[in-house]
């Protein structure tokens, strides 16, 4: 049994997926949590395309790490997004006592 080596389309492939997921997620569910988390995984999706076009655009011995550095930015803008996003369903879950998105239509006070 031989195996084939994992290329950049399978990773691609995978990030894709990811993607669609997250973009149906978004799409088609209300209850803000589930939105949030499926805005997470669209930039797990492009956390993996971006690696995997680093690794595999990388010339051998050289220390080329934009990708990676791109990576651990777009980490730490998920992290804010994360404890941000949280704060603000906290918020409209004392306010409203509801997380569907179609209920919640103002944020006046």
């Amino acid at each position: 049994m031989t195996l084939t080596p994992v290329g950049l389309e399978h990773y691609l492939f995978v990030a894709c997926l990811l993607f669609s997921i997250g973009v149906f997620g978004v799409l088609l569910r209300s209850n803000t949590l589930i939105i949030l988390m499926c805005l997470e995984l669209m930039l797990s999706a492009s956390i993996v395309a971006l690696i995997a076009f680093s690794r595999f655009n990388a010339i051998e011995g050289s220390l080329m790490m934009g990708g990676n550095l791109f990576v651990l930015f777009i980490i730490a803008i998920a992290a804010a997004e994360v404890a941000i996003g949280l704060a603000i369903i906290v918020a409209l879950w004392r306010r409203q006592q509801t997380l569907d998105a179609t209920e919640i239509t103002s944020l006046k006070h």
